[in-house]
């Protein structure tokens, strides 16, 4: 058994491919073999994701297009849609915030402590083994498709030389999804690709839900704010252009001679910085500008589009002109904080369970599936941990104070319910409950009782 088929059989039990692939169809589409798949590759400098071409005019029309065919399992025009969405610097800037900064606040790894030294492991003590295998920089580029579209979809990539592959990002605008055969497929530059998450090669992430993820994405209206945002910004370069600049009057006096009237409308059009005019009797010059308030509209239209798209990404409205950007502590500040820990837990579940599996696979073998490791960001804001660290001095000093006070009674303090109820971590407790593990699993201690007292021995009279 091959390790892609390993990979098959543990993705099948941690996702349960039968929400994705059921059986085949008999009119399901010809796949490439692999054999195909990676000669492509080879003719193809190492990518199988064709050329992207991007659009720079949208209609609200296209939008409605995009969302039918995305409806079919088409995403080509939404995915082309939020391209040209991330021209915007709002878009750019909120997304970034709530998809960059993410994947750049702290990790925690949970699991064995074997695989978890493995992946802290740094390479060339520069970067993690974890952040090379997942660069940042694709997993916020995968995040931000899985918020916008409802999936993203990427795929791990063997290095020569190292023994973990590393995520490369695609495309998402080649996705298909076929309802006949509940199969996504990825249109490559040899053809149509099954998608089968988590067999090694494909990460699938559908932060949207399984069924339809592009009706769950934020696609629909930023792309309607984008697309009035862009018209309403050429309706007010048109309007700058043409109106913003005052006509040159000139007015020339009923009985003048032709040959002056003529010179003197030559010096009105060469009209410059700084000009003075001499006029006679009768002539004069004067600006003509236009009354008229219409780009108001637009800039309230621009105004309101660019408050829709802050909404939309951030979940409220944020300040984005106090300084120079956004640092790690300020997303808890600019994004509403069940968003952060929805995209955080959404992006953690990916990785683990179609990308750390494989390089647990290749490192230490399949038994070592059933004690894999997960990772996920510590997405808590920096005031609550500040009022973690205050409540847990003041539980230390209450133990303290109870154990004395109880101890002048003869009663012993019931620490372990107190762990467990303020969620005091303790060593070698996994499951919470205030007792570590290695004491839960030790036999009880036999119960001393004392020795009846002998009978006493009466003598006879």
């Amino acid at each position: 058994m091959g390790i892609s088929d390993i990979l098959r059989r543990g993705a099948a039990s941690l996702l349960g491919l039968s929400a994705w692939q059921a059986n085949v169809s008999p009119f399901a589409a010809s796949t490439p073999s692999d054999a195909l798949i990676d000669a492509g590759r080879r003719m193809n400098g190492g990518n199988i994701q064709p050329i992207p071409v991007t659009r720079t005019r949208w209609y609200l029309s296209d939008l409605e297009t995009a969302e039918h065919l995305a409806d079919a399992g088409d995403l080509s025009w939404a995915g082309e849609l939020m391209k040209s969405a991330r021209k915007d610097g709002v878009v750019s800037g909120v997304l970034s915030t709530r998809t960059g900064g993410l994947v750049r606040l702290p990790k925690k790894f949970r699991g064995d402590p074997e695989i978890v030294a493995a992946l802290e492991l740094g390479h060339d003590s520069t970067r993690s083994v974890f952040d090379e295998m997942f660069p940042a920089a694709e997993l916020a580029a995968l995040a931000a498709d899985g918020e916008l579209l409802g999936v993203g979809v990427g795929e791990l990539v063997p290095v020569e030389g190292r023994s973990y592959p590393v995520f490369v990002r695609l495309d998402p605008s080649f996705l298909l999804f076929r309802w006949n055969e509940n199969r996504w497929y990825y249109r490559s530059v040899i053809g149509l690709i099954p998608i089968t998450p988590g067999d090694g090669r494909w990460i699938l992430h559908v932060p949207g839900g399984r069924m339809a993820p592009w009706q769950n994405g934020l696609w629909r209206a930023i792309g309607r704010a984008y697309i009035r945002k862009e018209h309403a910004s050429l309706h007010c370069d048109n309007w700058e252009a043409k109106l913003a600049n005052p006509a040159r009057v000139a007015v020339a006096p009923t009985g003048g001679v032709e040959a002056q009237k003529d010179s003197f409308f030559r010096q009105v059009m060469a009209w410059g910085v700084n000009t003075v005019f001499s006029l006679s009797p009768g002539y004069d010059v004067k600006l003509l500008e236009s009354n008229g308030r219409g780009y108001e509209s637009f800039k309230a239209t621009i105004s309101d589009q660019n408050q829709e798209i802050i909404i939309t990404i951030a979940g409220q409205t944020v300040t984005t002109d106090g300084g120079t950007g956004f640092a790690n502590a300020d997303v808890h500040k600019s994004i509403r904080a069940d968003l952060i820990k929805a995209t955080a837990d959404g992006l953690a579940y990916t990785l683990n369970t179609q990308g750390l599996p494989a390089f647990v696979l290749v490192r230490f073998g399949e038994a070592a599936l059933t004690r894999s490791v997960v990772v996920e960001w510590d997405v808590t804001p920096p005031k609550d941990r500040t009022a973690e660290a205050s409540s847990l001095v003041t539980i230390a000093t209450a133990i303290a104070q109870l154990d004395q006070a109880l101890a002048a009674h003869g009663r012993r303090l019931d620490v372990a319910t107190l762990c467990a109820r303020f969620s005091v971590p303790i060593l070698g407790d996994a499951d919470g409950d205030g007792t570590p593990d290695a004491a839960e699993n030790e036999p009880p201690e036999p119960t001393l009782t004392e020795p009846p007292a002998p009978t006493p021995i009466r003598e006879a009279a």
